[in-house]
């Protein structure tokens, strides 16, 4: 499992030995280790337009499993708690999923790269240490449901900058009046630029042994 960290040393080690030199490389918006999709880098002078980059609205499709919930809010912890599920019509989650398109507050997961008094709230979250982290203002530009498989529900959410799929799983979860957390994700956009038109690891590798014109 490719982490964005991961990638930034990989692609850092690959174009340090096809320039020759060490090259500065980073990268325009953390993926969560468990997600996969779209992950723009910057290297050399194009480090300065990261910010432009993460300012950018984001898509995503994925997977929401109801009728529990997680610690992390997705599937890198257990099940903590069950719900009932049985008052949950495809109409219903039609309805909560329109509601919750809009500029809103939302609070980020605990297990994220956020930092909490000096240290990072995953670390803290891993040794049981409870926090509660700020909420944060956010936008909901878009939440289509495209398909449900029993307690399975498939979306595509566009989103401003900032957002958290995961959280914004444990909120659909809440509003459905049951629990809820992040199965599956995907990044497909990050503004105008789409994940078919990205580079796999494979590929860059290949484009690097290419020799240059």
């Amino acid at each position: 499992m490719w982490t964005s960290f991961n990638v930034v040393k990989k692609v850092k080690f690959l174009l340090k030995h096809h320039h020759g030199q060490k090259v500065k490389i980073g990268h325009a918006g953390t993926l969560d280790p468990l997600a996969s999709g779209l992950l723009i880098l910057c290297y050399g002078p194009m480090t300065k337009l990261i910010n432009e980059f993460q300012d950018l609205e984001k898509e995503y499709t994925g997977t929401i499993q109801l009728g529990g919930i997680t610690p992390s809010l997705d599937r890198e912890t257990k099940v903590s708690e069950t719900f009932p599920t049985d008052h949950i019509s495809n109409e219903l989650i039609a309805e909560k999923a329109s509601s919750m398109i809009g500029i809103q507050w939302q609070q980020p997961p605990l297990y994220s790269a956020k930092w909490h008094q000096g240290e990072r709230a995953y670390h803290l979250a891993r040794k049981g240490e409870k926090i509660e982290l700020p909420e944060r203002q956010i936008e909901i530009v878009d939440f289509q449901i495209t398909g449900r498989e029993g307690l399975e529900v498939h979306f595509n959410v566009r989103c401003s900058k900032g957002t958290y799929i995961r959280s914004l799983a444990r909120d659909f979860g809440i509003a459905l009046n049951s629990g809820a957390y992040l199965k599956a994700l995907r990044r497909t956009a990050i503004g105008p630029h789409r994940v078919e038109s990205a580079l796999s690891i494979d590929e860059l590798i290949e484009l690097l042994k290419k020799p240059e014109e």
